[in-house]
């Protein structure tokens, strides 16, 4: 017995071409895509130790090969790179009739932050909200922790999935609740000062459908901060933080992930020098708390950043009528920094990124704000 490969689950994406034999070519699923993008996710069932080919029409698969699920798409591996053949992975399935995930990434949906929320459902120190309604009407989550009481003497503002299929960040984003929520030092002294604000999901629609979200047409939500504001997640966010603010001495972090192999996409990177020199210059006690501190897997350094110009190598110049969220945060009053954080997808600076490494970053990251913002 066999099934073609399926994307008709959250996060599902691909489009089989053709099947000759045991060999499957596929390719993703662009839909309103400008341009070509990398991300695709499906599930297929085949008989005991058979063995497919799945043949892409690009190269789209990661430097540490697909990811593979065997529990639905609850923990992740990645297949390696041994079993990749320039566009083409092999893989031979096991019994018991599983279906078996395959992705360029480790996807994260709602379901995930579900099952994280679950955890902490009668912790006081987490309020679970809704920002607003997706226009499929789904609900855009909100989570505030740390202090709630409107005393803390910082926030700071999180976002993840600007573009839908960037999902290690909300991996790094867990790292950072379980680190402030913790009975550390770094913990307590958050929990004392801070009242954080994430957005777990910006582009909710795109991350339960699947989509790319990089590159969306008109514009993607990643640069929906200006004039043409099209989306109503970053719409209700940005009157959101205006009011939560209020001034107040802020900072606020936009997670990432870059592209799938090579030079820069394989570093953890905040890439913001050259767009803006104040801004990067204002965040070097982070910088050097974050490089200093780090205990995870995941290895940062500031000179990547440093060295980093643009993506294509071409002069930044910002579209006329379009913001991004941290030029736009950058403007709020109170504001100490706004960066994006790339965080790779599968290897950072020669160490593996996987669901566990990522998450330990994020505590790294929360400890790095800590000892940052308690130094001011």
């Amino acid at each position: 017995m066999k099934t073609l490969p399926d994307a008709g689950f959250p996060g599902g994406n691909i489009a089989v071409e053709s099947v000759e034999g045991n060999a499957i070519r596929v390719k993703p699923d662009l839909r309103d895509t400008e341009g070509v993008w990398f991300y695709w996710c499906f599930r297929m069932q085949a008989a005991a130790d058979s063995v497919y080919r799945f043949v892409f029409d690009r190269r789209v698969i990661g430097v540490r090969g697909p990811g593979v699920s065997l529990d639905g798409g609850m923990t992740w591996r990645w297949l390696g790179a041994d079993a990749v053949d320039g566009n083409t992975f092999a893989y031979t399935f096991p019994g018991e009739n599983r279906d078996v995930r395959f992705s360029f990434g480790m996807p994260y949906q709602q379901s995930d932050l579900e099952r994280f929320m679950a955890g902490l459902r009668n912790d006081e120190r987490v309020a679970a909200e809704t920002l607003c309604s997706s226009r499929k009407g789904r609900a855009v989550e909100r989570v505030r922790f740390g202090r709630l009481d409107g005393g803390a003497a910082f926030r700071a503002l999180l976002t993840c999935r600007h573009h839908a299929c960037e999902m290690m960040a909300n991996y790094a984003l867990e790292g950072i609740m379980i680190e402030t929520l913790s009975d550390s030092e770094d913990g307590r002294w958050l929990q004392r000062h801070v009242e954080f604000a994430a957005v777990p999901f910006v582009d909710k629609d795109g991350v339960e459908d699947g989509d790319q979200g990089k590159n969306r047409r008109p514009h993607d939500h990643g640069q929906d901060y200006g004039l043409d504001t099209v989306y109503p997640e970053p719409a209700a966010l940005r009157v959101w933080t205006e009011g939560w603010l209020d001034g107040r001495p802020a900072v606020a972090l936009d997670l990432h992930c870059p592209g799938p192999r090579g030079n820069f996409h394989e570093s953890v990177l905040f890439p913001c020098r050259v767009r803006s020199p104040e801004n990067w210059a204002r965040m070097a006690p982070f910088f050097a708390a974050l490089e200093k501190g780090q205990s995870g897997v995941l290895a940062y350094r500031r000179s990547d950043g440093e060295d980093f110009f643009t993506w294509d190598g071409k002069p930044y110049r910002p579209p006329e009528r379009l913001r991004g969220f941290s030029p736009w945060a950058e403007t709020l009053p109170g504001m100490r920094f706004a960066a994006p954080l790339e965080i790779p997808y599968a290897n950072a600076n020669g160490r593996e990124v996987n669901q566990e490494t990522a998450r330990a970053f994020g505590r790294d990251l929360a400890r790095a704000l800590c000892r940052s913002l308690s130094a001011d």
